[in-house]
Order: structure tokens, then C-alpha cells, then sequence
């Protein structure tokens, strides 16, 4: 098929906005089908260049999403997505298109599939390999129920690196005779995908045979998948037989493999998934797709677009900015590589959102990236680290919680010494509930002998770095925002910080602020506003969650009237909480305030504006301390 450059200014999308629900969609010819896709990935690079969000995904699944809705009939029917950031075709198709420009913005529609938002999400998922596991119980469910609907999972090729993903394809032939699961095979999940398996997709797509086996997909589709499969392998030489080690491997699951078949031609899908509804087997489609297709700047950046801020829609370009933590944090490590052999880093399919790839560049032998598998990069670390290694592990806050047996039974309790750097800790903003980093002090803190800390600011971010790179007793862990903590440069020499003691920034009197790391700022205006009023108030960098400094707080807490502590994290079992044990420990009887997010799920959205509403802000902490003041 030919796409319809998108760059060119359409007054006015005539298919796509009379699609008010999927029963539209299946009235279209298969011509207006193709049609529909032009204008969908039209919109969708217009609309997500003012608002930021995952456009390589989305313009890859464009013909895919068109052809289940033509097929199946959802809400009774279930579509799965992996990740679910693929999901914005869905949202258009499903009575959503008119508010595709609201993605990812305060009270605006979910970058994800989100189960309260409309009943054709049935189910919501922010994290890699969850999608097969979760569809196998739905089916499950059906089947236990006597009912008649579909369960179809789609998930990309990365997830089939990632444990859970196995562990339910282990375990769907005793489950169910009756799921579709469409293999996604583009190559790329954020950052291109690593692993054996990983690499059998590859040699599929770039082999001389491939082009051949691509033009007879559709013919190849009407047979009986096994049985056809297997005359072309005896028609093909003998050095091609490794391309089908994916027939081979989901076989071996009790899975009918289809495929491969190209996952834009949505004449082809249509005709596929008409064969595969009803006929109440184990299927998997394996289909051929390009992320960001349609759209150059996608096609030729896949990682940067996978998930990007607003930008330029004729050249891709996004505004450059002040230097992220992340940024701050790969430098660093880069630069202690280079001075120490002995420092590793690993990443779990994350090295451009970790910004990783400096080291990666730079350093190739320091840099590993274990593909999605985060318990896998836990463990792998611990056994670095047996051999006098240095590793840093670095995963988001939310992804970091699926090592947490690791993290106990492995680092903690051998006393193995690595470095588990946690980004976007704390609120992630647009993307959501499934990625803000507001549980990791609540699930570390308690952890025996853990060294737990968080910066104020960039400098602050690479002295602990460092003071990481020099600690070999113990597990250590950070967690840093995303995007800029403080917005300070990072300049000079870093310097070894002394672990458990905080910086007092300021003394006073009447009431004492501990901001712990990004929040540090808005205890700096809250001291400025409640000195303003003549109280006197001392400002602490508390700098170490674990060991907390109780020196400090039990000096401060025998002389104020109050304290007030501030994290970007939610309250329960959080820093806080920590702060009022030790103190009801110690028989000190002081009032405390504590400044935070609630024990909820928070929204996505504009994060000054999430703030305001959960009360995170400077006016709101006056208020409780005057309150607590009396």
C-alpha cells in the first residue's frame, strides 16, 4: 500500500471523524480501510507533536488496530495490548478520536489503556511482558463461564524477552484451547531489542529469503499454518531453515504459528483474522511491522520517538533543555568508568530513557543492557558484584519493583554491594500511574542494611554517585527525578559525602523544614513564607533516607515547635512516616507535618497543576505548620 505523506495539510479527516464507535469502522471498503489509515496517522503525528507522547508505536500498529476492529466486536470481545502505549488507534476507533489531542494532559485521555475510561479497555498495563499472562486468565475465565467472546493479546517482540511472557506461554496449553496472540515484530521496543530471541526476529527480517517468504504471506495464510510451514521449508535451501525457528518455538508451546505476514497490509490482516475468529485454537500471528511508519523523523529515530515531549512535526525536532537527572547520572558514571574498570552499568531496554547510551558509546565492555527483564538485571548485578565489580543498576522507580525479591533476597541479605539507581522517582507526570515512582521508599526503606538516599540537586546527584562508586560494604540506592532536579550545573570535582549525615541549611527556632531531595525547593519557599511572618525556621537537606540522621532530627526535634517534612512520594511508609517512628521511639513528643502524595493512584497529568490538587505546594505547607502552631 501507498501512504498518504502526512505532512500535507488536510482541512478535515471525512472517514475518520464519522468513526464514532467500531461498527463504523466495519461498514468502510477495504480502499476507504487504507483510507482511514492515512488520515488516522495524519492526525496522530499532528496531535502528539503539541503534546508529546509514544508516536513510534502508535504509527507502526495503525493497520493492525483497523483490521481487529473490522473483525471483532469489542467490548465483548477483548483486545490485550502489551505496554498498552500502542493504544491511541484503539482510542480513536472506539468513540475517542475526537479527544486524541487531550493524550496524556490533565484530565485528558490516558497514554495508556486505562479500564475506567471506556469499556472497550478491558484491561490497563503500563509495564512490558504483562499482556500474555493476562489474557490467558481471561480466556480462562470465558471458557470456565461457557461464554463465546475473543480474547486477542498483541504483544511486540521485546515482550517476548521478558520472563512473564514465558512463564504463560509455558502454561497456556493447559489453560485454554482458544486465545489469538499477534507477535508484533518490529524490531524495536524503546531502544533496539537484545537477546537470543531478540536476534532470531532479526534474522528474519534482514535474511535474502525473507522478501520471497514476505511475498507469499498472503498465500501462505489460507493454509493450514503447520502443515504449509512446513512444504516451504522443504522448498527453501537448507541455510534458511533457521528462519523458521519461531514455527518451531511456539509449537513447542502447543501454539499454531501463522506468519510471518505484513502487519501493513490490512486487506491481508482482515482475511487472517476472519480464518483465526471462531475457530477455538491456540494461535499466534506472527506479523512484520515498521515503528513510526508513515513518518520519517519516526522511521529514521525509532528510540527517540518511542515516547518523546512535543515537537516539530516537518523534522522531528524536540527543544532542547536544561540537563535531566538522567543526563547528569550517565555522565557521571561514564566518567567514573573511565577511571575504574571495575564500574559497570545495566539497563534494562532502557539505555536512551536512562541515557545509558553515553556509556554505551563511550564505554561498550562497561555497558549491558539485559533487555526487559528486570529480575534477570538484579540478580546479574549481584553476581558482578561477587567478583569485586561495580555495578550500577539503573531502572525506573515503577520497573525497579519487580526485583524487589531480588533486591532482599539476593543484594540485601548477601551484603553485595550494588548500586541501584532509581529514575523517575517520584511523579512522572504525563505518563501516568503505571510510571510514577511513588512507592520505592516505601518498599526499600525497611530493607536491612540498605543505604538509601536521594540528591537536592545535580551536584548533589553526582557526589552521591560517587560516594556510591567508593562505598563497597553494602547495597546502595538513589532515586532522581525526571527532568531536572534543581536545574544547578554540575562543575568541579565530585566529592565523597558522609553517609548518614544531613546538610542544615538554614537554623531556626519555631519550626524545622527536611525537603528531602526534589521537594527540597518547595521547603525553601514554604522557610521564605513562614520567615516572612516572623516565625523562625530552619531549612535541613535531610540527603539520606536510609541511615536517616537522627542526630539531626532529634536536635531540632527537642528545639522547635514543630517539623514539617517534604517528599515527592506518597505518605504511607514513605520518608515521613520513617521521621515520626523514629521520633515516637525516641519519647519525643513533637508535632509533625508531613507534605506528600496520598496513599492513592495518581492521575497523569501536568505535574504543577497534580500538585495543586493533592496539596504539594509551599501555600499548603504554611498552612498545616500555622495550623500545627495553633
Amino acid at each position: 500500500m501507498t501512504d498518504k505523506p502526512i505532512q500535507e495539510p488536510v482541512s478535515e479527516y471525512p472517514l475518520l471523524e464519522k468513526i464514532e464507535s467500531p461498527t463504523d469502522v466495519k461498514k468502510l471498503s477495504n480502499a476507504q480501510l487504507v483510507e482511514l489509515a492515512a488520515e488516522i496517522r495524519h492526525k496522530l503525528v499532528h496531535s502528539v507533536a503539541k503534546t508529546g507522547g509514544h508516536i513510534g508505536p502508535n504509527l507502526g500498529v495503525v493497520e493492525l488496530t483497523i483490521a481487529l476492529h473490522t473483525v471483532f466486536d469489542t467490548p465483548k470481545d477483548n483486545f490485550v495490548f502489551d505496554v498498552s502505549h500502542q493504544a491511541y488507534v484503539h482510542k480513536m476507533l472506539t468513540g475517542r478520536q475526537s479527544e486524541i489531542h487531550t493524550i496524556r494532559q490533565y484530565e485528558g485521555l490516558n497514554g495508556y489503556m486505562l479500564r475506567t475510561e471506556s469499556e472497550h479497555d478491558c484491561y490497563g498495563a503500563g509495564h512490558a511482558g504483562t499482556a500474555l499472562s493476562a489474557a490467558l486468565g481471561m480466556a480462562t475465565a470465558r471458557d470456565l463461564a461457557g461464554t463465546d467472546e475473543e480474547v486477542v493479546c498483541v504483544a511486540g517482540d521485546a515482550a517476548f524477552t521478558c520472563g512473564p511472557t514465558f512463564e504463560a506461554l509455558n502454561n497456556i496449553a493447559e489453560s485454554t484451547d482458544n486465545m489469538i496472540v499477534v507477535l508484533n515484530d518490529n524490531e524495536w521496543s524503546i531502544d533496539k531489542n537484545v537477546g537470543a530471541l531478540a536476534k532470531y526476529f532479526n534474522r528474519l527480517q534482514t535474511s535474502d529469503a525473507y522478501e520471497h517468504i514476505h511475498r507469499k504471506a498472503t498465500d501462505l495464510i489460507e493454509r493450514v499454518a503447520g502443515k504449509g510451514v512446513r512444504k516451504l521449508v522443504n522448498r527453501v535451501e537448507e541455510g534458511t531453515k533457521g528462519l523458521f525457528a519461531p514455527s518451531v518455538l511456539f509449537e513447542e508451546f502447543g501454539m499454531r504459528y501463522y506468519g510471518p505476514v505484513d502487519g501493513h497490509d490490512v486487506e491481508a490482516l482482515i482475511s487472517i483474522f476472519q480464518h483465526l475468529k471462531g475457530r477455538k485454537e491456540r494461535s499466534i500471528l506472527h506479523i512484520i511491522t515498521e515503528k513510526g511508519r508513515g513518518w520519517e523523523p519516526a522511521l529514521a529515530n525509532p528510540g527517540k520517538f518511542h515516547g518523546t515531549g512535543p515537537y516539530e512535526v516537518k523534522t522531528g525536532a524536540t527543544a532542547s533543555g536544561t540537563p535531566t537527572a538522567s543526563d547528569v547520572f550517565a555522565r557521571a558514571v561514564t566518567d567514573f568508568a573511565k577511571e575504574d574498570e571495575k564500574v559497570v552499568a545495566i539497563t534494562a531496554a532502557m539505555p536512551g530513557g536512562t541515557k545509558l547510551e553515553i556509556l554505551k558509546k563511550e564505554l561498550p565492555k562497561q555497558y549491558f543492557d539485559v533487555g526487559i527483564a528486570e529480575e534477570h538485571a538484579a540478580l546479574f548485578a549481584c553476581g558482578l558484584a561477587t567478583k569485586g565489580f561495580k555495578p550500577f543498576l539503573s531502572i525506573y522507580s515503577t520497573f525497579m519493583q519487580r526485583a524487589y525479591d531480588m533486591i532482599i533476597h539476593d543484594m540485601a541479605l548477601q551484603k553485595l554491594p550494588v548500586r541501584l539507581c532509581m529514575d523517575r522517582a517520584g511523579l512522572s507526570g504525563d505518563d501516568g500511574p503505571t510510571h510514577h515512582g511513588l512507592f520505592d521508599i516505601g518498599y526499600l526503606r525497611h530493607v536491612p542494611d540498605l543505604v538509601f538516599m536521594q540528591p537536592k540537586d545535580e551536584p548533589e546527584l553526582r557526589d552521591m554517585l560517587w560516594t556510591m562508586a567508593n562505598y563497597e560494604e553494602l547495597p546502595s540506592a538513589i532515586r532522581y527525578p525526571r527532568g531536572p532536579i534543581a536545574g544547578v550545573p554540575v562543575e568541579g570535582e565530585p566529592k565523597l559525602l558522609e553517609i548518614g549525615k544531613s546538610e542544615v541549611v538554614e537554623d531556626g527556632a519555631d519550626v524545622a523544614l527536611f525537603g528531602l531531595g526534589t521537594l527540597f525547593s518547595m521547603a525553601k519557599e514554604t522557610r521564605d513564607a513562614l520567615e516572612a511572618q516572623g516565625i523562625s525556621t530552619a531549612l535541613v537537606n535531610p540527603r539520606w533516607i536510609k541511615p536517616m540522621d537522627t542526630t539531626c532530627l532529634e536536635e531540632f526535634a527537642r528545639k522547635v515547635k514543630v517539623i514539617c517534612t517534604f517528599e515527592d512520594h506518597v505518605l504511607a511508609n514513605g520518608y515521613g512516616a520513617g521521621v515520626i517512628e523514629h521520633l515516637h521511639d525516641a519519647g519525643i513528643d513533637v508535632p509533625v507535618v508531613r507534605i506528600g502524595w496520598p496513599n492513592e493512584f495518581i492521575d497523569h497529568g501536568n505535574v504543577p497543576a497534580l500538585r495543586a490538587q493533592h496539596g504539594l505546594t509551599a501555600e499548603a505547607a504554611v498552612e498545616k505548620v500555622l495550623k500545627a502552631l495553633g
